[in-house]
């Protein structure tokens, strides 16, 4: 456990499981839990982190983010307690689940963002 905030920090192995069992597109870099969003252009990469800082700030813990033309790398860790923590897993399930959201890809309402070119602002896992 972390003296600074009670939150126990997860040492490396430990971390890389949970990656390869709970967020298989994420990485170990730097001791932070890491991950590149693909986007169509800076368009789509503006949306991106602008979604990411929502979340981030609701949740008031706060990323790093590299910021290119059609990518955002994320990068997190708990500062406060001087490693990953639960907070990082959890904060990163939702940027994951926010994301990626696919709504033509559920039955409802919502028909999802068309597949052309034209419209299509994130480049999906599939």
């Amino acid at each position: 456990m972390s003296k600074r905030s009670g939150e126990r920090c997860y040492d490396d192995t430990e971390v890389a499981a949970r990656l390869e069992r709970e967020l298989p597109h994420w990485r170990l870099a730097a001791g932070t839990i890491q991950r590149t969003y693909r986007t169509q252009g800076w368009k789509g990469t503006l949306m991106v982190v602008n979604a990411l800082g929502h979340l981030a700030e609701a949740a008031w813990h706060h990323p790093d983010l590299e910021v290119r033309y059609d990518t955002v790398v994320v990068s997190l860790c708990n500062h406060a307690a001087g490693g990953i923590t639960d907070k990082d897993f959890e904060l990163a399930q939702k940027m994951d689940g926010f994301i990626l959201w696919q709504p033509g890809r559920e039955s409802g309402a919502l028909e999802g963002t068309p597949q052309d070119a034209q419209h299509r602002y994130i480049r999906y896992d599939e």
